[in-house]
């Protein structure tokens, strides 16, 4: 029996892996969510950013007595769960990634962060915003806003560059969307291409976002990679 640990990604949270949840411990595995700080109505830290955000996955890995769970990390999950590996050697099982978006340069953020603007959403698309006000309560803006500043401090000091990568021990599974318009193959494939104990997968008919994937297929694709 397997202990998961299942992560959200930016400017989401750990219910949109409930479905998934649910699906694996159908088979038989310990399965774990948690939200990251600023996530989901929890708190802010003083700090905000990668390495906040392993700090709390290695907070959580020891709280809950977990011997090297497997990793599974949607988006920035999958970066912060392969940051963590590069950081803290034994701490982690396996890690399996999703949609994560690994190259970054000031010019790739400048382009991200601009869907990330709280006045425009909410003048554009109302639903989102108030989706957004749902999940993270009424500090929604502000977690936009500390989500565009850690994604310009990306785009200057990429955090985990490919020479991490080739430093991390795990076995791990890099997986992507085909219909994934943040993240390109090319980007992901250099990655996978840097790990000693690396593998690829692709989801088929998949977009970026979590809601997109066909939960059977992802559930068995974490429930099978030993």
């Amino acid at each position: 029996m397997k202990n998961i640990i299942l992560l959200h990604g930016a400017i989401g949270a750990a219910d949109q892996l409930d479905l998934l949840a649910t699906v694996l411990k159908e088979k038989n595995h310990n399965v774990y969510t948690f939200n990251f700080s600023g996530h989901g109505k929890i708190p802010f830290q003083n700090q905000f950013g990668i390495e906040q955000f392993a700090n709390e996955l290695e907070s959580f890995i020891k709280t809950n007595n977990l011997n090297q769970p497997t990793i599974f990390g949607y988006s920035m999950g999958g970066y912060v769960a392969l940051h963590l590996a590069h950081q803290k050697l034994n701490l982690l099982g396996n890690i399996i990634t999703l949609g994560t978006k690994f190259e970054w340069s000031p010019e790739i953020a400048a382009k991200e962060i601009k869907m990330l603007d709280a006045k425009t959403i909410a003048e554009k698309v109302p639903k989102f915003a108030e989706a957004l006000k749902t999940r993270h309560g009424n500090d929604w803006e502000a977690l936009l806003q500390k989500t565009a500043d850690m994604m310009l401090g990306l785009g200057t000091n990429n955090t985990l560059k490919l020479t991490d990568v080739s430093l991390i021990e795990n076995k791990v599974l890099i997986g992507l969307a085909d219909k994934d318009t943040m993240v390109s193959l090319d980007e992901t494939t250099a990655v996978y291409k840097q790990l000693k104990n690396g593998a690829m997968y692709m989801l088929p008919n998949t977009k970026h976002p979590i809601e997109s994937v066909n939960v059977s297929l992802l559930s068995k694709i974490i429930s099978d990679f030993n």
